[in-house]
């Protein structure tokens, strides 16, 4: 018996990516840097698919920096370039976990109201 399961953390490389499927659901695309999963101390880089309200509040909510935790099955990708060049990769099908906002927006007044997409704005005095 094989068990396809595959746990990460790493930081976003770039804002997430939401797209309408054909049957009506949702798809988040993300791209995680994780460190020591590349040549040497090099990080790797793991594409994530995130489906329905689960990817919907990532999409809203993360942007390029965030920490986050990810889980799921990776899935093979095999495709032919314009050129006729053969590539693969690997993917995650699965579930994104919050972490940590990027320090460019950590709060730095810890009652400044949270506006969304992970900025905070300070309050009107």
């Amino acid at each position: 018996m094989s068990v396809n399961r595959f746990i990460c953390t790493g930081n976003l490389t770039k804002d997430p990516e939401l797209r309408e499927l054909p049957s009506g659901s949702s798809v988040c695309g993300l791209r995680v840097a994780v460190d020591g999963m590349g040549r040497g101390a090099e990080p790797g880089f793991i594409d994530v698919s995130v489906f329905g309200k689960p990817g919907e509040a990532a999409a809203e909510i993360l942007e390029k920096g965030w920490l986050v935790a990810v889980e799921g099955r990776l899935e093979y990708e095999r495709w032919e370039t314009d050129e006729g060049g053969r590539r693969h990769d690997y993917a995650v099908i699965g579930n994104v976990e919050f972490l940590a906002p990027p320090r460019s927006l950590e709060r730095s007044d810890p009652a400044a109201p949270n506006t969304g997409r992970g900025r905070r704005e300070p309050v009107a005095a």
